[in-house]
């Protein structure tokens, strides 16, 4: 190459290397700092397709961009504090438990994970990114329930008390499908600031009496929890909702706009979106025995489940005997000094992984090793029955629905407190 081609070509490259610094390509970016984390607009972004696509496939009108994406923004800011929360309780979702999930998850729908997989990235989602959005849901699921279940207290005489009252009312038979939208009121809020509140929430009632859709209110409107899903907080009974709601909700018909409810996060707004009667007369109880492994820094995932397939393989073949290796190895307290054995019990009152196990086992058979939250399991259905509502399922129905109601409450006042206590800022989205 003679001087004259070797110096057009260092400038030629030198001027490519100056056009490209010249024109950076923006990979992502940082749209806000919650404490030491961040919220990165690929995430909000993400959250956006998804509810436009949503709202696509259910012919459903959505409100501008720029509203779902202050609901997506608030969804991650409190997903990453309660991240945050896990991580400094030392709480991690192993890939065990998360694929215990997806399995449940896609056996519910009729299918294998493969099946889920396929159906996730022909909506053009990357079903590692699905996977690692389900376990930080079931991570917050589980930080929320530590924090929030020692604040809940249900008792005897509010269970009494309960019970007389649905008896009153014949079981409480009805339940009420809620829509709920919330215009919040800052914590040290101005006389004019509460005025402004209140007439947001006239107007959003007086959208809906003008028959608007009430999920696009909901996400264009709320600083609920259920914002982006439409404010839908699903069927409740009576006793089920927190009593500000309760009080309200209690005899009305299908289509009635209640509201606006004060408390103090702000006011509410409530669609009684649909109501139906409910009547248990007969329930499914049944009797098990089981063996529960705990993963340790000593024990791996996979040594505790392989213990435990060594246990059912010895055990099928008659070479042990379940309630000595219950007693000798299981690590639930409850039940290994009665050879794992739990006594007549509905299964629904058990955590979901556990309850589908045991429901699809036959009398005396022994199921496979299963992940839940706890650890590894085995267990045996010894029996099965169908039995009336005792005394004893009326009284934990009844705390079930205090603690719920209460659950609720509490839940909101914790996230609230989390929220007030953290370090929040929020930068503007340049399109």
């Amino acid at each position: 190459m003679n001087l004259k081609k070797l110096l057009t070509s260092a400038v030629l490259s030198l001027s490519l290397c100056h056009s490209a610094l010249a024109a950076p390509v923006e990979i992502d970016k940082v749209i806000g700092i919650v404490n030491q984390g961040v919220i990165l607009k690929s995430e909000v972004d993400t959250i956006v397709n998804r509810v436009k696509q949503q709202a696509e496939e259910q012919n459903q009108q959505l409100p501008k961009d720029e509203t779902l994406r202050v609901q997506a923004i608030e969804r991650l800011v409190n997903q990453t504090l309660m991240m945050q929360m896990a991580e400094r309780m030392g709480l991690e979702i192993s890939d065990s438990q998360l694929d215990q999930t997806l399995a449940n998850m896609a056996k519910e729908q009729g299918g294998s994970i493969a099946d889920l997989r396929r159906t996730i990235e022909a909506a053009g989602e990357s079903f590692q990114a699905y996977r690692e959005e389900i376990r930080k849901e079931i991570t917050t699921q589980q930080v929320m329930r530590a924090n929030v279940d020692r604040r809940v207290y249900v008792s005897q005489q509010e269970v009494d008390n309960l019970l007389k009252i649905m008896e009153s009312q014949g079981q409480n038979a009805e339940e009420y499908d809620i829509g709920h939208i919330l215009i919040d009121i800052p914590s040290n809020a101005t006389p004019d600031e509460i005025a402004a509140a209140k007439t947001r929430a006239d107007k959003v009632i007086e959208l809906l009496n003008d028959n608007q859709e009430f999920k696009r209110i909901a996400i264009s409107s709320s600083s609920g929890s259920k914002a982006l899903e439409g404010g839908q907080l699903g069927w409740m009974g009576i006793n089920e909702m927190p009593s500000l709601f309760a009080e309200a909700v209690k005899g009305k018909k299908q289509g009635t706009v209640i509201g606006p409810l004060r408390s103090g996060a702000g006011f509410h707004i409530i669609k009684v979106q649909d109501v139906r009667g409910r009547q248990v007369v007969e329930t499914t109880e049944t009797r098990s025995r089981h063996i529960l492994i705990k993963p340790s820094i000593i024990l791996s995932e996979e040594k505790a489940r392989n213990m435990l397939a060594g246990f059912v393989k010895d055990l099928r073949a008659g070479k042990a005997d379940f309630a000595a290796l219950a007693k000798e190895y299981s690590e639930d307290p409850g039940s290994a000094l009665k050879g794992g054995e739990y006594d007549w019990a509905d299964p629904t009152s058990y955590v979901p992984a556990f309850r589908d196990t045991l429901l699809s086992l036959d009398k005396n058979e022994i199921s496979e090793p299963f992940r839940s939250q706890f650890g590894w399991h085995i267990v045996q259905l010894l029996d099965k029955r169908v039995a009336d509502k005792t005394e004893l399922a009326k009284r934990n129905r009844a705390h079930g629905m205090l603690f719920n109601r209460k659950f609720k409450e509490e839940s909101f006042n914790w996230q609230q407190e989390m929220r007030e206590q953290a370090h929040v800022k929020i930068f503007p989205i340049d399109e």
